[in-house]
């Protein structure tokens, strides 16, 4: 017997941006909604071979967590990738390169923190 489960998605937005996700799903862990910082609905339409996407975060959400959801989501996609084509040589190059990617975002968070507390101590030093 074939099971349907419902996922619901509410974003709320006003001028600036999105300020609030909010999902939930018939089968989902826990009930009710449940809070989301960033989102990414990939759906693949097979007639016209193309990925529609649904790329969404919130005003909220920093830096660091979208690097850490983007890294997460490589390898997550990885997974996903060996299941469906059981290539285990692509999987590990794409988490090689969600490696290399985390390495490089923390490196340049790190870099851009360093920069503005420069800035902040200058303009202390100026001021």
């Amino acid at each position: 017997m074939p099971l349907t489960s419902t996922i619901r998605i509410a974003v709320t937005s006003d001028e600036a941006g999105v300020t609030d996700i909010q999902w939930e799903a018939d089968d989902a862990p826990e009930a009710g909604p449940q809070p989301a910082g960033s989102m990414i609905l990939a759906l693949w339409d097979a007639e016209r071979r193309n990925a529609l996407r649904i790329d969404l975060w919130t005003r909220s959400m920093t830096v660091d967590d979208m690097n850490d959801f983007v890294f997460q989501t490589l390898l997550s996609l990885a997974d996903t990738y060996r299941a469906a084509t059981n290539d285990e040589a692509l999987m590990a190059d794409i988490k090689i390169f969600a490696r290399e990617f985390a390495e490089k975002a923390s490196a340049a968070e790190k870099a851009s923190a360093a920069e503005k507390a420069s800035a902040a101590e200058q303009r202390r030093q100026d001021g």
